[in-house]
């Protein structure tokens, strides 16, 4: 079912509850009674266009308007890329990390997973790092270069395609951990902690597809389109 701007916020997430820290990302906040979609966006000054086009994308995996999100600049974009991370640092990672670190199984199964958590928590953080500090401060110069028809001098330093051939896939060390849990952690006094650590990471692994998506998919193709009109001037 297509999430719409008339439909009422409440509706939105009594369809799928799972769409919480996605609403959230946009700063939009519990508590706007009966306000329609567009309402509340209007109200928290959203725009509510890409919200849609997002949530959307998060409610029904075979929905992802390429061509639509393209339309939308690329600092709109970068900034819901940049509350992604933020919500993968302050929020789930830790939460993952607190619940591994309460088990009291001291079993070598245990130990695993506990380093193999703790060494994809740093390859997921220097990812996020190399895009704070490298990728979208570079995407953003060369679009507003672009508003102003001006030369970029990064472009001679740094280009979208270094990011796209580097762009690892660290979903896929997702995969390896969710399976020591599923088929190693034999446990009857803390399966609770398991099922929910597993739980967990099949939420993050989805989250980080659909927001590797937007930058494959969307940020990098857009912002090739820029590189190719500034070479032009």
């Amino acid at each position: 079912m297509l999430i719409t701007q008339n439909m009422k916020m409440a509706e939105v997430i009594h369809m799928n509850y799972t769409l919480l820290p996605v609403i959230n990302r946009f700063e939009i906040e519990l508590g706007f009674g009966d306000s329609t979609v567009e309402e509340v966006c209007k109200i928290n000054k959203v725009n509510v266009h890409f919200f849609l086009e997002i949530i959307n994308a998060f409610n029904d995996k075979d929905y992802f308007p390429k061509k639509n999100l393209q339309q939308f600049s690329v600092s709109l974009i970068v900034n819901y890329l940049r509350k992604n991370h933020i919500y993968y640092i302050s929020e789930i990672i830790p939460h993952i990390e607190q619940a591994i670190n309460s088990l009291s199984d001291n079993s070598n199964n245990s130990k695993l997973l506990k380093n193999f958590f703790a060494e994809y928590k740093k390859e997921l953080l220097y990812h996020i790092e190399r895009e704070e500090k490298v990728v979208y401060p570079y995407v953003i110069d060369i679009e507003t270069a672009n508003n102003s028809t001006k030369h970029a001098d990064n472009l001679s330093k740094y280009s979208i395609d270094i990011f796209a051939d580097e762009h690892e896939n660290i979903e896929e060390k997702l995969f390896d951990l969710k399976n020591i849990i599923i088929k190693y952690m034999p446990s009857r006094t803390e399966s609770g902690i398991y099922n929910k650590i597993l739980f967990d990471l099949f939420t993050l692994e989805k989250d980080l597809n659909d927001h590797s998506r937007i930058e494959e998919k969307v940020l990098i193709p857009k912002v090739r389109e820029i590189e190719k009109s500034l070479k032009k001037l």
